[in-house]
């Protein structure tokens, strides 16, 4: 049977490619063609209708890269035709996948959207080619346009891709239009392919000794028999029947059960703009709703609050289709977040905004509140998740990336996920390994064989479609789909909502699921920590500078010094920040037009914010010519209470600088001859914190040539080849406003870093800017902080707390952690004395002991500065970098947070005449003030949100400056959840370690 099988195979194989296929269209006629080339960037369908056209022919090359062209077709159906499937077929020139070349949208003569066009689906039914998008039928004659969009190839294991993919490449046209005809659809010819090809693919996973494999490649041979070659149309009937019974065997009542999701995972950018994500989203949604017109079981999940929004804001036509599809249970929105972001990277409000944002949209435009959270290509997910997805009113999570691990495999697919607090999430990883499925044998097969709790449970999700460039499910998809319902050998399929598959599975298995505790670590895309570091650095300003702007602005309207406050421009600028946190911007994995594109913009979104933030500050500290201090962080400083402002104290003791010694009473720092720090002795604690027989601040250089995906990985052999930076162009000291100045150039390659190190009075801690000039190719740039404290794990700060990791190798889990991802600080610490590091800008680490002949270990902290990948932006970071860092010593984690904080929020100095009491007073120092703010209903009520920050139990007051008339618990989206006494005009409780608080006050 192996010599019949290996037959059979191959001529189905042939047969499909030769006979088959090209017999799903039978007689055509060409269409009429014109054409008109926009000039620049793309424009709304009215000015393209109204423009001139030229008449065109097949074969004309057309879209520079980037570029679009508008097409005009028409023709007369032919009145023959009649009782006969017909369809207009476009190829625009299509190559590579969907998604990832020339894509098109079918509009009518008003510029109506219709459906859109690509590799998979280049057809245009004449159900919606009559006036306005209404039946034609044969006779008619039919007129429509297409607007092709000349998105360039971009072939994905390009990792060594020279050319700036992100540019304008030329004026050269890059595709030729290749066909635009009306033609009958064979459509009993397209179904026997689709009978055929489930068949095949599900005997591949059926072992050769299988009767049902046998089974099914003796009727697929029967089947082949009775085709015709010259008559395809008019036998594939017949070829149909001999694979009526195979088809129709139920499957095993033990079968694993799929719950299948349309689907189309749309980067919001990555290898393309935003800009023309918009037009991506148009395109399959346009798709959706037409399939579902003729495949009605059709579900499709639609996340991405933001996506939504395009459509309503600029495809009018469109967002009535998607509305309505909404209403009717086809489209499904789901995520709840206003992008699908990166969860490692944004800051504690900025993941909260993501839920209410997102979901807020969905509330208010459909009525529905979305239970499930969707993050099926995040690069890792923090622990902060579980209680967040709670706290904004879902219970449920779905990842897919963490199949992509490649020292460990995930040991679950529905599990609870407990987060850093306790909370606990149902979270399903669907164990078909893919969130673009095409319902493949294959694919069901191994979804199948590879579920994690087969035995204890009987049910995963599969998400279907062409996606990451959008497209979504094709009919081929959702007629798959119905061969595979309920068919002997393969699990049982059946498409529904993300919500039933959800609630059946929780019913199930919710009280024997397992329990993964953490953060779900990716381990692969570690790079992501670094890469691109003007868009993380704008990241990192706008988030604490909306933190600011609400502050200010909300104690000027309830001081009565601002009359309004500024609830639009704070909606759109967080929604603007929201966007580029998505998993392809933030993470800096994206072509360089999106990156440079997000450094203008938040360049204008900075000065729209300090803009806010000096309006309401002014307000605030009155007219005069005192020097009030702002002090926006959550402690005090300087004299200045945390969220208030007022005459700052003296710094203390001086600073001496003598002979590379710099003391300022508390620290003392030695600086050798090259710029390094050779002794850093904390004073109080009398202790030398640098290990012995090392240096601080050492900048290390590495080859960095990953095997795969250059902006996102960092393979470990990287610290097989490390230079230690230690040459010195020049080393001044001096003393500058009372603050030890060192100042350190060094030039190596084509780069030159600038490093300038100040000690301040009082002050224990070294705080070292670094200016990076940056011209190197696949390289890694670390600076390094040796220090002589014994940690086998070290903490990091992330979203409202911060989590362990190991400083050890133990395990293959360990080892795999070799790159962390850390907001403001990372700490280690021994009992009784620790050091942190702290940051305004950067997010990778690596932290690691090493043992020393002395008996001791050396625990060494390398920040990551800056890297070099080549693709997919070959421009990555070139140029001029400024970022901060501090060596903080004798520190514990309360010390770690506050230093975390203090620079990130440098003090603003205001002229005027009075200071500020802070809005809100808490007695608690490990209780922290994350965001206050106005509500969103414009109620006036004030909302602060606090966390406790230390990991341990926490009883607290909270004391508003103004008088409160009553105070609500709330939820992420201002929701009552209960109601808290007021004693005094505060508010108090008791915080588990890690725990949310929001507040809601109203004011009297």
């Amino acid at each position: 049977m192996h010599d019949d099988r290996q037959l059979i195979e191959e001529r189905l194989k042939r047969a499909l490619r030769e006979r088959l296929r090209p017999a799903i269209y039978g007689a055509a006629v060409p269409l009429d063609i014109e054409v008109w080339h926009a000039p620049g960037e793309p424009v709304s369908p009215a000015e393209a209708l109204a423009q001139t056209y030229e008449p065109a022919q097949i074969g004309l090359p057309w879209g520079p890269a980037w570029g679009t062209a508008w097409f005009k077709f028409s023709g007369q159906v032919p009145a023959e035709w009649a009782g006969r499937e017909i369809e207009a077929v476009i190829d625009l020139g299509f190559s590579g996948g969907p998604g990832f070349s020339a894509e098109g949208l079918v509009h009518t003569t008003s510029g109506r959207p219709l459906k859109g066009l690509h590799p998979r689906q280049t057809y245009a039914p004449l159900s919606i080619l009559g006036p306005d998008g209404t039946p034609a039928a044969p006779g008619d004659r039919i007129e429509f346009y297409v607007e092709g969009a000349a998105n360039p190839e971009i072939p994905l294991d390009n990792a060594y891709a020279k050319v700036d993919i992100g540019a304008k490449l030329g004026d050269t046209p890059i595709y030729q239009l290749t066909r635009a005809d009306l033609a009958v659809f064979n459509a009993e010819v397209w179904d026997l392919i689709l009978d055929l090809e489930a068949l095949d693919s599900l005997q591949h996973e059926l072992s050769a000794q299988e009767p049902r494999r046998r089974e099914i490649l003796r009727a697929l041979s029967r089947a082949l028999d009775a085709l015709d070659y010259e008559d395809v149309a008019g036998t594939a009937a017949d070829a149909r029947a001999q694979l009526t019974d195979v088809l129709s065997r139920p499957a095993h009542a033990s079968a694993h059960q799929l719950s299948a999701v349309g689907h189309a995972h749309i980067d919001s950018a990555w290898l393309w703009p935003l800009r023309e994500t918009r037009r991506k989203v148009a395109r399959t949604v346009s798709n959706v709703a037409t399939l579902a017109e003729e495949y009605p079981e059709l579900v499709f999940a639609f996340s991405q609050a933001q996506q939504h929004a395009w459509v309503k804001d600029n495809y009018p036509e469109v967002w009535e289709r998607l509305k309505k599809a909404v209403a009717e249970g086809t489209i499904v929105p789901v995520g709840g977040m206003w992008v699908e972001s990166d969860t490692n990277l944004p800051g504690s409000e900025a993941l909260a905004r993501q839920f209410v944002h997102g979901k807020k949209f969905f509330l208010d435009e459909y009525g529905i509140d979305t239970q499930e959270v969707w993050l099926p290509d995040s690069f890792g997910y923090t622990a902060a998740l579980p209680q967040l997805v709670k706290l904004s009113g879902s219970k449920w999570f779905l990842t897919q990336k963490i199949s992509w691990n490649k020292e460990n495999r995930f040991p679950h697919h529905t599990f609870w996920w407990e987060g850093l607090d306790g909370t606990r999430v149902f979270t399903h990883f669907p164990p078909i390994d893919t969130y673009n499925s095409d319902l493949s044998g294959r694919e069901l097969a191994h979804a199948q064989r590879n579920f994690a709790e087969n035995g204890a449970a009987t049910r995963s999700l599969v998400p279907f479609g062409y996606g990451d460039g959008g497209g979504g499910p094709t009919r081929e998809f959702v007629a798959t789909a119905r061969r595979v319902k309920d068919l002997e050998s393969s699990p049982k399929v059946t498409i529904e909502s993300p919500t039933e598959f959800f609630s059946a599975a929780e019913e199930e298995y919710s009280e024997h699921a397992p329990v993964w505790s953490g953060e779900l670590y990716l381990e692969i895309h570690r790079a992501t920590y670094t890469s691109q570091a003007k868009t993380k650095q704008g990241n990192r300003r706008t988030e604490h500078l909306l933190r600011e702007a609400e502050l200010w602005s909300t104690a000027a309207v309830v001081a009565g010094k601002l009359d309004t406050y500024p609830y639009a421009d704070l909606d759109r600028l967080w929604k603007v920040a929201l966007l580029h946190q998505f998993h392809d911007i933030l993470p800096g994995s994206s072509i360089s037009w999106v990156h440079r594109e997000a450094e203008a913009t938040y360049a204008r979104v900075a000065d729209e914010l300090n803009a806010i933030i000096a309006k309401a500050q002014q307000a605030l500290a009155g007219a005069g010519d005192a020097q009030i201090v702002f002090n926006a962080a959550p402690h005090s400083r300087g004299g200045v209470a945390g969220l208030g402002a007022g005459v700052a104290a003296g710094e203390g003791q001086s600073v001496t600088v003598d002979n590379g010694v710099i003391d300022n009473g508390r620290i003392r720092v030695t600086i050798d001859e090259r710029g390094l720090i050779t002794s850093l002795y904390d004073v109080e604690a009398d202790r030398e914190v640098i290990a012995p027989g090392t240096t601080g601040n050492l900048l290390q250089l590495h080859v960095d040539t990953p095997n795969h995906w250059d902006a996102w990985d960092v393979d470990s052999f990287y610290k097989n080849n490390v230079r230690d930076v230690t040459e010195l162009d020049s080393l001044d000291f001096s003393v500058v406003d009372g603050v030890a100045t060192v100042v350190v150039k060094r030039s190596f390659n084509r780069s030159t870093v600038t490093q300038t190190l100040r000690v301040r009075p009082g002050a224990k801690r070294v705080d070292i800017e670094t200016e990076m000039d940056w011209h190197e190719s696949e390289k890694f740039l670390k600076a390094a902080y040796p220090v002589d404290v014994h940690a086998d794990r070290s903490a990091s700060e992330t979203q409202f707390g911060h989590i362990f990791r190991p400083t050890h190798q133990n395990t293959s889990w360990d080892a795999a952690k070799f790159e962390i991802a850390a907001h403001r600080w990372v700490h280690v610490g021994e009992a009784g004395y620790g050091v942190a590091v702290v940051n305004d800008s950067t997010y990778g680490h690596d932290i690691n002991r090493t043992a020393r002949e002395d008996g001791g270990t050396t625990t060494t902290i390398r920040t990551s500065l800056i890297r070099a990948p080549r693709f997919p932006d070959p421009l990555t970071d070139q140029g001029v970098h400024t970022v901060n860092h501090a060596l903080v010593v004798g520190a514990g984690i309360p010390e770690a947070i506050e230093e975390g904080y203090r620079i990130n929020l440098p003090e603003r100095v205001v002229t005027g005449t009075d200071g500020v009491e802070p809005i809100v007073a808490v007695d608690n120092g490990n209780v922290i003030v994350e965001a206050v703010k106005l509500a969103d209903d414009e109620s006036g009520d004030v909302i602060v949100r606090l966390y406790e920050s230390a990991g341990g139990r926490a009883r607290a007051t909270v004391t508003p400056s103004f008088a409160a008339a009553s105070v609500t618990e709330v939820d992420l989206l201002e929701r009552r959840l209960a109601d808290r006494d007021l004693n005094d005009n505060g508010v108090s409780f008791e915080l588990r370690p890690f725990q949310i608080l929001t507040l809601r006050f109203k004011r009297s």
